[in-house]
């Protein structure tokens, strides 16, 4: 008799500088000059000169005050990034998991969707201040309304920007949010085998649950369907069609399909931790969680599966690369 297996994606229904340099002591002068008489007061310039400058000045205040106008007007949001950015987390706390969950848990939310035979809970990371959040593509796919929570308890309504099924992504904003704190993006091409990682989201919509380990192994492929149709079950019991290492989890991936090179982690990752964050050791998110292996003992329902150690997360510079076709509304 042949062992079955099941994989769930986890969608569920200054300091101070060093040697400062001081000013040198104030030594008197060994002789006394007296002080040459005052001459006649110059009058100060009218001219050219005097123009210039106060042109200068009135430019530079008109050049920010114009700068800022037009981030306002434009709605341009601006993704911070871990080059970009001030410390998300401080040096001495760097590898501290509370640290870090005090840093990032902000920025992590939870995604329901309601879909037209059921429901699915879910994950984001949030990407701007104004409310633009990223999730992967089988999360929201087919949602016919969503509703987001903030880790301060927080609801709002959401609608998809776009989405990339290739990728397993997608970009959803919040309605009438400002003042968020977005993530910082960091870099994995820099994430090496054995790095110490934190993951965060809302497995079995426990919202903001933090797990650490350790990345296990890199560039592990991953399939996943692209049909809007395979995205859900009815309940959302996590059941997202899944394939690794040549073999087929949660029943076929269907005939379309797309694979991505996934992050492998041991960081626990359960249902309901699809779209979250996975984050390096000075606070920046290096992938998008997005599937969990489970084995066939765990696989008949959401409730029974559980994390083994294999986990699997979209890399960051795969997100950050996508981003400009999610906002523009794509939906493949």
């Amino acid at each position: 008799m042949t062992e079955s297996q099941g994989a769930y994606p986890q969608q569920q229904y200054h300091s101070a500088p060093v040697n400062p340099e001081w000013p040198p002591p104030y030594e008197p002068p060994t002789a006394m000059t007296p002080a040459p008489a005052p001459g006649p007061k110059r009058k100060r310039p009218r001219g050219p000169v005097a123009l210039l400058a106060a042109v200068a000045i009135v430019a530079a205040a008109v050049g920010g005050a114009t700068a800022y106008g037009f981030q306002e007007l434009t709605g341009t949001d601006t993704v911070a990034s871990a080059g970009t950015t001030t410390t998300v987390v401080p040096v001495g706390k760097k590898g501290d998991v509370a640290a870090i969950a005090a840093a990032v848990s902000p920025s992590v939310v939870e995604i329901n969707a309601t879909l037209g035979n059921g429901s699915s809970t879910g994950s984001g990371v949030i990407i701007s201040s104004s409310g633009e959040i990223v999730t992967n593509n089988h999360v929201v796919s087919g949602a016919q309304s969503i509703k987001v929570r903030t880790s301060d308890g927080k609801s709002y309504t959401a609608e998809i920007v776009g989405t990339d099924s290739s990728k397993d992504l997608a970009l959803i904003r919040l309605q009438g949010a400002s003042g968020l704190k977005p993530a910082a993006l960091g870099d994995s091409s820099d994430v090496q085998v054995g790095d110490s990682v934190v993951a965060i989201g809302s497995p079995e919509g426990l919202t903001g649950t933090v797990t650490s380990g350790i990345v296990s192994a890199l560039d592990r492929d991953v399939t996943v369907s692209t049909d809007e149709g395979q995205g859900q079950d009815q309940g959302g019991d996590g059941q997202w069609p899944f394939q690794f290492g040549g073999r087929q989890f949660n029943g076929d991936t269907g005939s379309s399909t797309t694979t991505y090179k996934a992050i492998q982690t041991d960081a626990s990752l359960n249902p309901g931790n699809s779209g979250g964050a996975l984050i390096d050791a000075s606070g920046h998110v290096i992938g998008i969680n997005s599937a969990m292996y489970s084995s066939s003992e765990q696989s008949s329902s959401s409730s029974d599966a559980g994390s083994v150690g294999l986990g699997f997360a979209i890399p960051v510079d795969a997100v950050k690369s996508d981003l400009a076709k999610l906002r523009a509304g794509s939906g493949s």
